[in-house]
């Protein structure tokens, strides 16, 4: 998140490439020099560069300041090589993000025609709007019906199974409820009712359209942002100061030039954002593919699943657990009079719609037609501004009597917190103004890394981007600080594995690298 010390040059979310085996053996015996435009503190401020240096330079391991004096050279080697990795695919992710918080609005402007209609005088039974939905859109089975969610927005009749759709997406046919007229059809993806736009915008935020490989790159970004996150807030409020004030810590020092001013916008704008970014990482791992399994695991395990409602009717209970909302089960076809075809004990759509009134399911719901003989309708409260609306009922098609129901109310904790973080991740759970905090959290993220790659290139010499953090940190940490240390490290590391892997993979090289360094020197000095 921020850069670090003012003198080998704070790290941040960009920095060096690979060091070469001479430039770091360089490196080991010149320190750098304090950058262009640097103050005299920054020089005074200089962390030792290299191992034997670095042994030298401490006050004794005994006292409590010496385990911070150990460990912040290991914390800035650590945010700078981060930024060498992760640098890029936050900055991918950081700007497709920026363009799915503005997709919703856009959205609306895209699609009106389909989305809204004139207000009418009296709705039309959803029945009657599902038949006109069916006589201009025979294809395919009705996997759900939205009905309008409010005065002048259009009901939504989803069909699964139709030729040239994407399997994992319905064909959302839009209906006037006053007139009966059809208005338009557009495919439709996941239960927020996202349109083709915001899709795509989705599916490029998610997985840049390279499917489940293409999920790698937004689950390293996210393993990885809280790690520079924590460390660039550590690193920034821990910097040498003569007069450190809360002024100088959360505002840019406008009067600085060089690198001490691009530093200073870079840690302060960092600090404001920090909680931000840590909610976005921990949120986008949840879903994830390999964190995100850990996650529901740990869940499971615990017993905090999101509980879904049972559709088994009578002689049917081996069929309970039916999933709200899947889009893509079978669903019953509906005739004119809302009676599910070669069912006519059906109460029809009508019915069930006013037996989930009743029950308090207002705007906005989701009916889901039977998924099967011996399985009830399912109609469910699919708000996402404020997910307290997330109640669901079932209904008995032959009695139209409500069979089970769930409450949100009645969610455990766990799940209501993952609702919660998902929908606020996505830009639903407050609207516009969760849209413009989202847009507002990815422009700063974009911002952060080109100051890092600035602040890279000004610490270096001759318009050089600047040399790496030196190794041998981690021999300044006390051994009673460093177990511990590195045994948390290997359990976060196996339960985020693109956290951990990479890590590794990085700790190989780098020994590699010093060795291949060491012998080279030896070598040179025979």
């Amino acid at each position: 998140m921020c850069a670090a010390d003012n003198s080998t040059g704070a790290a941040s979310y960009a920095s060096a490439p690979a060091v070469a085996p001479n430039q770091e053996s360089s490196m080991s015996a010149e320190p750098l020099a304090p950058a262009t435009g640097d103050s005299p503190d920054d020089a005074a401020g200089r962390e030792p560069h290299s191992p034997t240096e670095a042994e030298s330079g401490g006050s004794g391991s005994g006292s409590g300041g010496s385990v911070w004096v150990g460990l912040r050279p290991l914390v800035l080697r650590l945010h700078f090589y981060a930024g060498v990795l992760v640098a890029p695919f936050l900055l991918v992710a950081a700007a497709t993000g920026l363009l799915y918080a503005g997709s919703f609005q856009a959205e609306k402007l895209v699609y009106a025609h389909e989305l809204r209609v004139p207000v009418g005088d009296r709705e039309l039974p959803i029945s009657q709007q599902v038949a006109a939905a069916r006589k201009a859109h025979s294809e395919g089975e009705i996997s759900a019906v939205r009905p309008s969610p409010w005065d002048g927005a259009t009901t939504r009749v989803l069909l699964s199974g139709v030729k040239g759709v994407d399997p994992d997406h319905t064909l959302a046919v839009f209906v006037d409820p006053y007139t009966g007229k059809v208005r338009g059809a557009l495919e439709q993806y996941g239960s927020t009712g996202a349109l083709p736009l915001r899709t795509w915008i989705d599916e490029f935020h998610r997985d840049l359209h390279l499917g489940q490989t293409g999920r790698l790159y937004s689950e390293l970004a996210a393993s990885w942002l809280w790690v520079i996150a924590l460390g660039g807030v550590v690193l920034w409020l821990s910097r040498r100061r003569k007069k450190r004030t809360l002024r100088s810590l959360a505002l840019p020092d406008h009067a600085a030039t060089g690198r001490k001013r691009t530093m200073s916008f870079h840690g302060a704008v960092g600090l404001w954002v920090a909680l931000g970014l840590l909610f976005l990482s921990a949120t986008g791992l949840t879903w994830s593919t390999y964190a995100g399994a850990n996650v529901e695991d740990l869940r499971t395990a615990l017993g905090q699943t999101t509980p879904t409602v049972s559709a088994a009717v009578g002689s049917g209970g081996e069929h309970a657990g039916h999933h709200m909302g899947s889009g893509s089960m079978p669903g019953m076809d509906m005739g004119d009079t809302g009676e599910a075809a070669g069912h006519p004990s059906d109460v029809g759509l009508d019915t069930v719609l006013k037996a989930a009134r009743a029950k308090d399911l207002d705007n906005p719901v989701e009916i889901t037609p039977p998924a099967e003989p011996g399985s009830a309708y399912v109609v469910s409260q699919i708000q996402r501004s404020w997910p307290e609306k997330q109640d669901s009922v079932a209904i008995d098609p032959a009695t139209g009597e409500v069979t089970d129901i769930q409450r949100f109310a009645d969610y455990p904790v766990l799940a209501k917190l993952s609702r919660w973080g998902i929908d606020l991740h996505t830009g639903n759970l407050f609207g516009l103004v969760n849209q413009i905090a989202l847009a507002a959290l990815a422009l700063a993220l974009v911002l952060l890394i080109v100051w890092g790659y600035r602040m890279w290139w000004q610490r270096g010499r001759a318009s050089a981007f600047g040399r790496p953090i030196p190794r041998g940190a981690w021999r300044r940490v006390p051994l009673y600080v460093l177990f511990p240390l590195a045994a948390t490290t290997a359990v976060i590391g196996y339960y985020l594995p693109l956290l951990g892997i990479p890590l590794a993979a990085f700790l190989a090289v780098d020994i590699a690298v010093g060795e291949i360094a060491r012998r080279r020197g030896a070598a040179a000095a025979a």
